[in-house]
């Protein structure tokens, strides 16, 4: 989920060439999602190598990192930790959702009906422990930073740039904003598109940047109103937010009541539609557990461990890996002759 409050503002436009050299803290689980939804064969089903292991998560992976590598960015991969109990409680509810959705898919296969494989196909997006494993496996390759957050990533790569180890924070969502994240991007793509939420059609899109104190003060709100905003549209501990409210609406609310909660959520109906207090997601999004115990380390990318990954575990074309390493190989020595002329 996301903090819908984007079409509220106005971001500014970047281009790649304006992050060279700066540090991205990547919400890993969010970028991972984004790859299973969009990175599909022709009737919606994932990318998968000789032995059926799913394999579309790399390939985003490696194909978009090694690009971006070449501007010299870095990357903090921030990995979830424990799942806060109103999240797991939720997750359940999506697997019901997302078990019924393959079983819808199942049958549009069995059918050939290609139209309906990919209508419920992005329905069924999960990422499994495997799947984790083989992206930590790859992004190490890649000799980029990985942190196990004790909790959520996104919180702890918030708290990263937050703490200015990171310029920026990587997401589509906006809910590093409840967390404090004083720079968000969005929008890294390398094509210039973005798949459609739930179609297989694309939008034209730019890399943008939003900062937190833009959005407070455009919104002219403070950080505990953020979190009220992002609480009433939905959050992932609270799923499609309360119906009927979208961002302005949610704003108007905050506005005129002010800080005082419990009469926005009293107008607002909040217990029709949830049977707990929104007082334990506000408490959990301002109070989320964070470590300042991780080591930032990047090391040159191993070349013979991402054939091994990539080539002959997961059946990737050899060419085209190599030619990837070569590309990240000249790059690399681009940056550090620049850098030696300059010195």
């Amino acid at each position: 989920m996301g903090l819908a409050i984007t079409d509220i503002l106005t971001p500014e436009k970047l281009s790649l060439e304006d992050l060279r050299n700066k540090t991205l803290a990547v919400d890993t689980y969010n970028l991972l999602y984004q790859f299973l939804s969009s990175i599909r064969q022709r009737d919606g089903s994932y990318l998968t190598d000789s032995k059926g292991r799913v394999t579309s998560h790399l390939t985003g992976l490696f194909n978009r990192i090694t690009k971006l590598l070449t501007y010299n960015i870095k990357f903090i991969f921030c990995f979830d930790g424990q799942v806060p109990e109103l999240k797991a409680k939720e997750r359940e509810r999506r697997k019901g959702i997302k078990i019924e959705a393959q079983k819808k898919f199942d049958e549009a296969a069995k059918e050939e009906d290609v139209d309906a494989m990919k209508k419920y196909a992005a329905r069924t997006t999960r990422l499994t422990s495997e799947m984790i494993e083989d992206a930590k496996e790859l992004i190490s390759a890649l000799g980029q930073c990985i942190v196990m957050a004790p909790s959520e990533g996104e919180a702890q790569a918030s708290h990263i740039a937050k703490k200015g180890d990171a310029d920026f924070v990587l997401s589509q969502d906006a809910d590093c904003f409840m967390f404090q994240a004083p720079k968000l991007i969005k929008n890294l793509t390398l094509s210039g598109k973005r798949k459609k939420p739930g179609a297989y059609a694309y939008d034209e899109v730019q890399p943008e940047v939003i900062s937190l104190s833009s959005v407070l003060k455009e919104l002219d709100i403070n950080q505990d109103q953020l979190i009220v905003l992002g609480i009433l549209v939905g959050t992932d501990y609270n799923i499609g937010g309360i119906k009927g409210i979208g961002p302005k609406k949610a704003l108007t609310l905050i506005k005129k009541y002010g800080n005082d909660f419990d009469e926005v959520f009293k107008e607002a109906k909040w217990d029709e539609f949830f049977d707990f207090d929104w007082k334990q997601v506000f408490d959990l999004i301002q109070n989320m557990d964070v470590s300042d115990d991780y080591k930032l380390e990047w090391h040159e990318i191993d070349k013979d461990k991402l054939i091994k990954i990539l080539v002959e575990e997961h059946d990737f074309s050899r060419e085209r890996v190599e030619k990837a390493i070569e590309r990240l190989e000249k790059s690399s020595n681009r940056e550090q002759k620049g850098l030696g002329d300059f010195f």
